[in-house]
């Protein structure tokens, strides 16, 4: 399956608040992001970040050096129009993120919802993770969340690997420093209730 087609198609055919994993506000991602303290400054990177709210919350707090990576140009341009001329002040960049070279040592906050559960792949996973590894500063933030146990077993015709809090931090290694990890119930657009796991570290060396 080409991946890229198949969320072009998703992202051309449905409207944004309707596919599963629509939040209206990113609460979740948006109160960790403000307990790890970081500075309205900070380079902040959203991966899959798409038709997501997170940047617009993000920035009418303050935060002025954002970025959004998506493998689909459809999604970027949604949020891209929903900004308007607001959208000049992010960087998106059109990207597979397993496939992604942004340079090294260049993020303070990595953040990712819903992304790394469709690496069902061994290689795909350590990719990613190399491609986190090197974009992020030494001290930066870490933020992913997944399905978690009891979660969805496929997202969007597309099958997922599911987490325990430990199964996810595990995946990232020794360079990665666990803080916390915490739950979250999700209520999709159709009343369905999906249960994800969120996990941040800092990057402690690499």
């Amino acid at each position: 399956m080409n991946l890229k087609n198949h969320w072009e198609k998703l992202y051309s055919t449905r409207s944004p608040d309707s596919v599963s994993w629509f939040q209206r506000h990113a609460v979740k991602s948006l109160d960790i992001i403000k307990r790890l303290g970081v500075k309205k400054s900070a380079s902040l990177v959203d991966i899959g970040g798409g038709a997501s709210t997170l940047v617009d919350d993000l920035m009418e707090l303050g935060y002025s050096n954002l970025s959004v990576i998506d493998i689909s140009s459809t999604a970027l341009d949604v949020a891209k129009n929903r900004l308007g001329p607001l959208s000049g002040q992010v960087r998106w960049i059109e990207a597979d993120v397993t496939e992604l070279l942004l340079p090294e040592h260049s993020i303070d906050v990595w953040h990712d919802r819903a992304v790394f559960h469709f690496l069902i792949s061994e290689s795909d996973r350590h990719s990613y993770v190399n491609a986190a590894t090197e974009a992020l500063k030494p001290g930066g933030y870490l933020i992913v969340a997944t399905f978690a146990e009891d979660g969805p077993e496929k997202c969007s015709g597309l099958p997922v690997q599911r987490y325990s809090a430990s199964q996810l931090h595990s995946e990232f290694g020794d360079s990665f420093e666990l803080l916390g990890h915490e739950s979250e119930r999700h209520k999709t657009p159709s009343g369905v209730s999906q249960s994800f796991v969120y996990c941040y570290w800092r990057k402690i060396s690499g």
